[in-house]
């Protein structure tokens, strides 16, 4: 990669201040011509550089051929377009004419085929949008699998949409509908979660000064647009805050990971989110030899996944330590859809907290129990930080307990429901408040994520997390990184759960050994939980179902066992009757 002219990013400062715009079409009205915005990077020989004016042109003239095919205010258009400008032009363009786009996953070879299928269908239902916008390389076979309403169309978007002399008038309203995104859950339909211009700048506004947000600071992604990782910090932030942003595919960079570090080197950027898997991806994936980076200019990578783990961070500090990574450059922080993005945010002038808790009490009483890190049972967890101004946080457990309970926000400018789910509404938010279904302890102030309230598995009365069981074995070098799932079977004999794994080898010729593999893994949780693992099947590569966030999806890749495997059918399922 060649690196470019622009001097790497000044010591920062939380200087960058947002003027009292109305709606997100606003900020990019009022953004510097030639100060450049998104570079699209595919290749050393295939990126694209536009500046927030040709930015502009290209938005304006999606809106002229939006309104042309009958957009109209408050329509809502689903665009399925393979992540890059276009896209977000296209997306812009939508909330411009004031209609309510929302961004669907694109298929891809690591997904589910009917997995993919079934999201498609049920999410595009649910948005009853009267367009459906499709870039030329989407398959004619799913456009059945695309639901709209009544009268609605599919159009092909513009790739190269022609200048346009006037701009169409701008609809957008500060409380209308800005733009639907989706939770990235792993089990059922994605919920759409709808956002007004006002919900995004307020929150925008508030995440910010937790930043420490600078004009200089340039934004590195690989995340997808589809998600609030991408869209919001991504996309919105520098948008809104007009800063230069620095992209790439997903698919390109699991195919080269690698190039994610290039191109924070070269293009010198200081700010970047990725969740939890990508820091020992990075960690593993990237030859020795080929470590020659200067990530000096990182000032934040910021973990945003939850829970937040200890060893993925130490071993990506470890291995990236001579590469000019500040002690303080990876951060954490705990983000949701429903609350437009962060709802904390660690300090990024320090390392997040760290807390060791007894490992024992938390399984068997559910409580938070700090010791010494010396403690033979103490458990390592990362702090999520603390909550960004205008967001509170509660533990739903009795007051003063330090139990581990359920997350409960509040926030000034917060989702007001599920689009078109107002059963689902009703019991994600009450009284004011967001119940997340994810478990944690809050410590002198800050959040500790410990994993998903429905995926707790119960074993004899202790409290087990998957991914604990998860992270061990991915340990093992048999196993594929990431690529492992372990969920509760309720044994009626037992009267208790089980726990059951499934996991994928490396290589389909290490299935011949699966038996002492298997050995080794039960004796790897034994020896650091204390459970027996009684059910662990070894699978053939890329056969665990992945998530459209590229995780492994934990009840597709259970119903997907279920299936194959009788002896787990007739115990009538796990403790959550799934």
């Amino acid at each position: 990669m060649s690196r470019p002219d622009p001097s790497a990013p000044a010591p920062q400062s939380p200087d960058a201040e947002l003027p009292p715009y109305e709606t997100l079409i606003d900020a990019l009205l009022a953004a510097p011509h030639g100060k450049p915005f998104v570079t699209m990077w595919r290749d050393e020989d295939d990126s694209e550089t536009v500046d927030f004016g040709r930015f502009r042109e290209l938005v304006f003239a999606q809106a002229a051929f939006l309104r042309s095919v009958g957009v109209q205010p408050q329509d809502r258009v689903i665009l399925i377009m393979d992540q890059g400008i276009p896209l977000m032009a296209t997306f812009a363009a939508a909330f411009h004419l004031g209609a309510a786009p929302a961004i669907l996953a694109y298929p891809n070879l690591k997904m589910d085929p009917a997995k993919y299928r079934f999201g498609l269908a049920g999410v595009s239902a649910n948005l009853k949008a009267r367009l459906a916008v499709l870039d030329e390389k989407f398959p004619e076979a799913l456009l059945g699998h695309v639901g709209l309403e009544g009268g609605a169309a599919f159009v092909r978007a513009l790739n190269a949409p022609p200048h346009v002399s006037a701009p169409p008038p701008s609809h957008a309203r500060a409380d209308q509908l800005a733009f639907i995104q989706h939770s990235a859950g792993t089990t059922g339909l994605q919920k759409g979660v709808g956002l007004t211009h006002r919900a995004v700048l307020s929150h925008l506004r508030r995440l910010a000064p937790a930043l420490a947000l600078s004009p200089s600071d340039r934004i590195y992604s690989w995340l997808p647009l589809y998600h609030d990782m991408g869209l919001i910090a991504c996309f919105m932030l520098p948008l809104v805050f007009h800063l230069e942003l620095v992209m790439q595919s997903p698919n390109d960079w699991v195919m080269q990971p690698s190039s994610m570090l290039e191109l924070i080197d070269n293009r010198r950027c200081s700010l970047a989110w990725v969740p939890n898997f990508a820091f020992q991806f990075l960690a593993r994936r990237v030859r020795p030899r080929d470590r020659s980076f200067d990530l000096s200019s990182l000032r934040a990578l910021i973990n945003c996944s939850e829970p937040v783990r200890a060893s993925s961070i130490d071993e990506f500090r470890s291995t990236y330590q001579d590469c000019g990574l500040a002690s303080t450059a990876v951060q954490s922080c705990y983000a949701m859809a429903e609350t437009v993005f962060a709802a904390t945010q660690s300090d990024l002038t320090r390392p997040p907290t760290r807390a060791w808790i007894n490992s024992e009490i938390i399984r068997k009483q559910h409580r938070a129990e700090p010791v010494s890190s010396a403690d033979p049972a103490a458990v390592c967890f990362v702090s999520s930080g603390r909550p960004i101004p205008g967001v509170e946080i509660r533990i739903d457990t009795p007051a003063g307990s330090q139990g581990i309970g359920e997350i409960l926000i509040r926030s000034e400018s917060m989702f007001s429901g599920y689009f078109n789910r107002p059963d689902l509404t009703a019991l994600a938010l009450q009284d004011g408040w967001y119940r997340s279904g994810d478990l944690g302890f809050e410590l002198d102030g800050e959040l500790y994520v410990t994993g998903r309230k429905k995926d707790m598995i119960i074993v004899a009365g202790e409290n087990i997390y998957p991914q604990d069981v998860e992270e061990i074995v991915s340990g093992h070098p048999a196993i594929h990184d990431g690529r492992v799932v372990a969920f509760g079977r309720f044994d009626p004999e037992a009267g208790t759960e089980e726990i059951v794994v499934v996991a994928e080898v490396n290589s389909e010729e290490q299935l011949a050994e699966t038996l002492r593999f298997e050995l080794e893994i039960r004796n790897s949780i034994m020896g650091q939980l204390g459970i027996a693992v009684r059910r662990i099947y070894l699978k053939a590569p890329k056969w665990v179902v992945k998530s459209t966030a590229g995780k492994p999806a934990r009840s597709s890749t259970r119903d997907k066992l279920l299936l194959e495997h009788d002896e787990l059918r007739p115990a009538g399922g796990t403790r959550n009757g799934k």
